[in-house]
């Protein structure tokens, strides 16, 4: 570990040139009695840093330790500089390793494309915290401890014991057989099993986790897409009411952000379509349909679109006078 801090302490002297112990700390996540630490081993071991004294001083590196990653393109670096920029920094909880990984790409980057791609990587946002009507998009925030625990079971093959709050639920404690993990619109799922059964955890929801010493009980190999997909049809037949509607192509969005999940999806007249959908019951999916007014019509089934009649009237009654 030492041995990557120190030379992700040399790429950011490299692109950044002088910086404050305060901001090397900041960037590579550890004390400042760390970094100067390191900056006496890279002095020891001939690498030339030197301090600058004063308000404005800090330290520096002098040219040279450059190695250029010739068989990288331009749109592959491009890519990779984007990815780094984007809301893939907080996937599993590998931020600081995203970030040393970037500043050794940019560091072996040849000379000519170094500044240009850096640009370039400015003008594309991926998935930004709110989309054009102001919405924030919903994310989950999920403790380092937590993610670190987790990521390690499922890459170690080990057990892993957790606590766990579900919906309207007191917090239990679970030991599980760790298989994989999945983010999808910025949630986290571990996919494990428990005593031979399929479970699906929300990592937000766990208050706790620890690795265990026993080894995980599980096949050698995994296909994290087979497996997911067939959760999510299993997760679609429990539990929830299905619904079709038709909504305004404009508004499908929100109709989307109030259910659980989509069946189907069809163009309907024009700018409509038809979705069929789920909701945790009946009285959720009258009330979310009757959210978007007359862009929105509930089809299916025959208690719901009763229980909008009869709210309607009741509205009617009220507003007559």
């Amino acid at each position: 570990m030492r041995a990557d801090r120190l030379v992700s302490l040399v790429l950011l002297l490299r692109q950044r040139g002088r910086m404050t112990a305060d901001e090397l700390a900041s960037e590579l996540e550890v004390s400042t009695r760390t970094v100067l630490r390191d900056i006496d081993a890279l002095s020891t071991a001939g690498v030339p840093v030197y301090a600058d004294r004063g308000r404005l001083g800090g330290f520096s590196l002098l040219p040279g330790f450059r190695t250029e990653l010739t068989g990288l393109n331009h749109d592959e670096a491009l890519a990779l500089l984007t990815a780094g920029s984007s809301h893939g920094e907080k996937v599993f909880g590998l931020s600081a390793a995203l970030a040393s990984a970037m500043r050794k790409v940019v560091d072996a980057l040849p000379e000519g494309h170094r500044a240009s791609l850096g640009e370039a990587a400015k003008r594309f946002l991926v998935e930004p915290e709110t989309d054009l009507l102001s919405r924030r998009v919903a994310t989950e925030d999920v403790t380092k401890e937590v993610m670190g625990e987790v990521r390690h079971a499922v890459l170690t093959g080990r057990k892993l014991r957790f606590e766990y709050a579900a919906p309207n639920k007191e917090p239990r404690w679970h030991t599980v057989d760790p298989i994989g993990l999945v983010t999808v619109r910025d949630r986290t799922y571990l996919l494990a099993t428990k005593s031979g059964e399929d479970r699906t955890y929300r990592l937000s929801r766990m208050l706790g986790a620890e690795e265990l010493p026993e080894l995980a009980e599980r096949p050698a190999q995994v296909d994290l897409d087979r497996i997911w997909a067939q959760r999510t049809a299993q997760f679609l037949s429990e539990n929830h009411v299905p619904v079709s509607v038709r909504v305004k192509a404009s508004r499908r969005e929100e109709l989307l952000n109030s259910t659980r999940a989509v069946r189907a999806e069809q163009p309907d007249a024009q700018d409509w379509v038809r979705l069929d959908v789920t909701f945790e019951d009946l009285r959720h999916a009258i009330w979310a349909v009757w959210q978007l007014g007359t862009d929105a019509e509930l089809l299916a089934p025959d208690a719901a679109r009763r229980a909008m009649h009869e709210r309607a009237k009741a509205l009617v009654a009220r507003y007559e006078q």
